[in-house]
């Protein structure tokens, strides 16, 4: 039973081509797939979330955003870190902003050569867009985590462009229309939602926000090492996350873990099992 009045939030951001046939397995980190994924915040967090982010900004004189993909490659408003004495403290401070955002990461990661190879030849170019497993599944585990706290989902994703945004839209709305779009049988063992779950747990549509969103960037810091953990457990800033319990695979029982946490769809090169 859901209490009145509470909610948590989920920012979300997405990294990778959404288009099957887009591959990137030239990719110097060896990721080769699409992701949704960021934050799961109760909303009466986000306040002193939000101050804890612009004072880290004021401290280290950042005006643009934090942006993932800059920060690892030292470049734009990040070039003053490149081999500098305070590198380590910056990061040491970074670590420390995320482990007291009080938030805890999600994601849904798909391969994209598993998942071409389970799909392609059976549905050729009317292969789903990436983006519609991973809005759903994502959308579904948080709608989980928001309903054993017994709170609304509330959710809020980082714009990309018009028709993509209106993708997103459009896959929640539908989940409240018509539940799950996968294949009820081999889904079974998901605990999958219905339809009147998500219109009862869900709080209107997904609200797009910009990159200037403290908490979009706090999303994006967290989905690349989730992404990348999929790939390589010992990556450290994915075992940062696992350290602090950060992820909400790490507050999970053991056997909750499949069905509400981190999905790693279509990665069959490590035996794991997809969403269908």
């Amino acid at each position: 039973m859901t209490e009145t009045g509470k909610v948590v939030r989920l920012y979300f951001d997405d990294s990778g081509s959404r288009l099957p046939d887009d591959d990137e397995e030239d990719r110097n980190d060896g990721i080769n797939g699409f992701a949704l994924g960021g934050i799961l915040i109760k909303e009466q967090d986000v306040l002193e979330a939000n101050k804890r982010h612009a004072a880290f900004m004021k401290r280290w004189g950042l005006a643009g955003p934090l942006h993932s993909t800059k920060l690892r490659g030292f470049r734009h408003q990040f070039r003053f870190l490149r081999n500098n004495a305070d590198q380590s403290k910056f990061f040491g401070e970074l670590e420390d902003l995320l482990a007291q955002t009080r938030a805890l990461g999600i994601a849904c990661v798909i391969h994209r050569p598993g998942y071409n190879a389970r799909y392609k030849e059976a549905h050729g170019p009317n292969r789903w867009k990436m983006c519609k497993t991973a809005t759903a599944i994502l959308a579904e585990r948080s709608s989980k985590y928001a309903d054993a706290e017994g709170a609304k989902l509330k959710i809020l994703f980082e714009e990309t462009g018009k028709r993509e945004d209106r993708d997103i839209i459009a896959y929640v709305r539908d989940l409240k229309t018509n539940g799950m779009p996968f294949n009820a049988q081999t889904s079974a063992a998901y605990g999958t939602l219905k339809a009147e779950d998500f219109k009862r747990i869900i709080l209107g549509d997904p609200e797009r926000i910009t990159k200037k969103a403290g908490l979009a960037q706090i999303a994006d810091l967290f989905l690349y090492p989730m992404i990348k953990g999929g790939y390589d457990p010992s990556y450290p800033s994915y075992g940062k996350l696992v350290e602090n319990r950060l992820i909400i695979d790490c507050v999970l029982p053991a056997d909750g873990v499949s069905a509400r946490g981190v999905k790693y769809s279509c990665f069959d090169f490590k035996n794991a099992k997809g969403p269908v």
